[in-house]
């Protein structure tokens, strides 16, 4: 008889990564401490040692997880930018089910650190502006991706456990979407690299 495979440990990295699936999966309003609990075979206080402020520690860290981009610089702030754009609509798209909290709640901690690092790069570039560059970069992703979902399918349930749940489609990544990200985000470069008038 084969030995036993020791569990799993809890880790803070697990249960984020179970909130998601559970997000992604069922719906923001099903994801309950208790179902997490049951996802990770824990019982539900054990998550609380890992998240001492329970349920508002758990929707902030999830909002951190998916705002939390980092991208090589490139040659201008125009190359750099579009990296850190495209990289931020990946991880957005990849987990439609937090997207209401990434668009809501403010950034901490390592999203908060990786914004810096986006505005250091773009003013190492030579921007002008590159914190107001940043402000109107994340604008534009966080609107695009929302569109993006919508357009998907994709939609969070009620809550009632009875109602037939439609799987998400990942918020899309069409070719058409792909393309008017594209259009869009040149324009906004193009704006934000053309001199100021008062």
């Amino acid at each position: 008889m084969p030995a036993k495979r020791p569990p799993v440990p809890l880790s803070r990295e697990r249960i984020i990564d179970a909130a998601l699936h559970i997000a992604d999966g069922q719906g923001l309003r099903r994801l309950t401490m208790r179902r997490l609990g049951d996802a990770l075979q824990v019982e539900a206080m054990a998550i609380y040692h890992h998240l001492p402020r329970g349920k508002d520690a758990l929707m902030d860290a999830l909002a951190e997880h998916v705002t939390t981009v980092h991208a090589e610089p490139g040659e201008s702030w125009q190359e750099s930018a579009r990296a850190w754009c495209r990289a931020s609509r990946a991880a957005l798209r990849e987990h439609p089910g937090v997207l209401a909290l990434a668009l809501t709640k403010p950034p901490r901690g390592r999203a908060a650190v990786a914004i810096r690092e986006q505005t250091d790069q773009l003013a190492d570039a030579g921007l002008a502006d590159p914190a107001g560059a940043v402000r109107a970069l994340r604008a534009y992703v966080f609107g695009a991706v929302a569109v993006e979902v919508q357009q998907s399918g994709w939609a969070e349930p009620s809550g009632d456990e009875d109602e037939p749940w439609r799987p998400p489609s990942r918020g899309g990544g069409s070719p058409a979407a792909d393309a008017d990200f594209e259009h869009g985000l040149d324009a906004l470069l193009a704006g934000l690299g053309a001199p100021r008038t008062r």
